[in-house]
């Protein structure tokens, strides 16, 4: 399962928590691009932060995924209009 999958289930298990408002407040500055301090990260317990971890290599594989596709849009824009 992935970490996305795994911190949803968690934090509705328990919102309440320190360390799934922690884990929420992550997933929050990620979405936004806001500042998120790093230092919260280490208040987790060792569990919560392989989780905050595996929650930023997926958010980073995410956008490169993302932007990946963008570009590939944009090379079917300019080959179609290569193509006109």
């Amino acid at each position: 399962m992935n970490a996305i999958k795994l911190a949803r289930r968690k934090i509705a298990a328990d919102p309440t928590s320190e360390s799934c408002r922690t884990l929420a407040k992550l997933v929050l500055a990620l979405e936004s691009d806001q500042d998120f301090k790093i230092a919260d990260l280490y208040t987790l317990d060792m569990k919560s932060f392989e989780l905050a971890l595996a929650i930023l290599s997926e958010w980073r594989l995410d956008r490169y995924i993302q932007g990946k596709a963008k570009l590939f849009d944009m090379s079917h824009q300019v080959r179609d209009m290569s193509l006109s």
